[in-house]
């Protein structure tokens, strides 16, 4: 098998995933890196090899015969860059959210629809073990057809993942319950086989604005201030320069299958984990835990409150990053380049997580009012449904 050629966008530290395609005389290699940070340019040959090709400028790229490449940039970057490569025909990989506007995103199906350029979203929550058991319980009928999910996220990393840089500016990524909020969005939209037509939202900045401690950190990475001891969440200093964020929200949906759905986000949690409550006609289900010694549970018989489920489904977590998701979403992108076809994820979909957390946060910020979701174009959608053919 000759090595498939690929560019990665963005050497920052989600381009671990990158290094899970470097794989040279085993199918594909990265040939090109591109970033902003000349110090971060200076280690891809230690990291890709001599003959890596590497610029400052994603559109040195463009005309350079890649297969595929990987944009792992900030979320607003995403749209113009992802453009640039689908209407030079080169496979996209946007890393989630596939951009922070719903409108961004519209324009990007639209170019992969008229250049028929591969696009791909890297939703990797649709690989985490625990999801997929709860997907499987679903699709076997334990608990009858869903109604309703519920979940809950502690985000207990929040003021060292989200305040500290780019993530706090909503000029970057629109608000958190969009950036962070779209992972557990698609998973909503994929266990309960719907999208979301009608939202409302509510929440605010109610810890970290308090924080008078800024600090301009650029060139610095997240893994250079990150600490547990960072605690409690009024103790953290140097946030970014600009905080606009919101750091607790919620939001419900109502879904065009008729399931309702609601989503809450905090960020200054002491644990870090996401709880899915899901119920259907027969029963119930629940994770416990998301990641290695994490358990699904099903009631699915009338009682008074107890703890022991009916069933129980332990979930093993393999190697690798995010749950071992990550090693999976990037074995998936490569047998999409290489064969096209049918993926687990879905662009369309990746669009309605985006879309759902864009109405959700124009919400929250106009009162909770409701706002209905407009749908991806049916002409789009139907080619994406199709396997981009």
């Amino acid at each position: 098998m000759d090595d498939i050629q690929l560019g990665v966008i963005g050497l920052g530290i989600r381009s671990d995933l990158v290094a899970l395609a470097h794989r040279p005389g085993s199918g594909s290699l990265v040939s090109a890196a591109c970033d902003r940070d000349p110090r971060l340019l200076a280690l891809a040959e230690e990291r890709f090899g001599p003959r890596v090709r590497i610029t400052p400028d994603h559109r040195a790229l463009l005309d350079t015969g890649l297969d595929g490449v990987f944009v792992l940039t900030p979320d607003h970057t995403h749209e113009q860059i992802g453009l640039d490569f689908l209407e030079a025909g080169v496979p996209v990989f946007l890393d989630k959210p596939m951009t922070i506007t719903t409108e961004g995103c519209d324009r990007l199906l639209a170019a992969a629809h008229k250049h028929r350029t591969p696009l791909y979203v890297g939703h990797n929550m649709r690989h985490m073990p625990v999801v997929v058991a709860i997907r499987e319980l679903i699709v076997s009928g334990a608990i009858g057809e869903v109604k309703a999910i519920w979940c809950r996220h502690f985000v207990g990393h929040g003021g060292d993942f989200y305040f500290k840089d780019w993530h706090a500016d909503r000029r970057n990524t629109t608000g958190l319950l969009l950036q962070k909020g779209a992972h557990d969005l698609d998973v909503i939209h994929w266990l309960a086989g719907g999208y979301t037509r009608r939202v409302n939202a509510m929440g605010g900045l109610t810890v970290y604005g308090d924080i008078d401690s800024r600090r301009d950190r650029s060139g610095e990475r997240m893994t250079e201030w990150l600490s547990t001891e960072n605690w409690p969440p009024l103790s953290l200093t140097g946030l970014n320069p600009v905080v606009d964020v919101e750091d607790l929200s919620m939001m419900q949906m109502q879904l065009d299958n008729g399931v309702f759905a609601s989503y809450q986000q905090c960020h200054y949690t002491p644990d870090y984990w996401r709880n899915y409550t899901v119920i259907g006609t027969e029963g119930r289900l629940e994770n416990f835990g998301d990641a290695e010694g994490s358990e699904v549970r099903v009631w699915n018989r009338r009682s008074d409150y107890r703890a022991e489920a009916d069933l129980v489904v332990r979930v093993h977590t393999p190697a690798g990053s995010h749950g071992g998701a990550d090693p999976v979403l990037v074995e998936e992108f490569l047998r999409f380049v290489r064969e096209g076809g049918a993926t687990v994820t879905s662009p369309v979909a990746a669009r309605e997580a985006v879309a759902a957390g864009h109405a959700a946060t124009e919400s929250l910020r106009d009162g909770g009012r409701a706002i209905d979701v407009a749908p991806v174009d049916p002409e789009v959608a139907a080619y994406f449904a199709h396997g981009q053919k």
